[in-house]
């Protein structure tokens, strides 16, 4: 797995998981457990990975999109 980039904003996390769908990459959200832990509030980061073979299509897909904040 390949870490793309992280955010703390739930909208545009989904935002993102359809986007890359859409495009044909299988993403995967880690650490998004730790919402139970926090209370929701939104002080943990979650990250947004895909597997390591769809990476530079998932970064190409974000990229036209104009959605390279928080990239890793």
């Amino acid at each position: 797995m390949r870490v793309l980039l992280a955010t703390t904003d739930p909208v545009r996390l989904s935002f993102l998981i359809a986007l890359l769908r859409d495009g044909g990459c299988d993403p995967v959200v880690l650490d998004g457990h730790i919402g139970a832990l926090e209370g929701g509030i939104g002080a943990f980061p979650r990250r947004l990975a895909v597997p390591a073979d769809q990476e530079p299509q998932a970064r190409r897909i974000l990229r036209e999109a104009q959605e390279t904040e928080g990239w890793r």
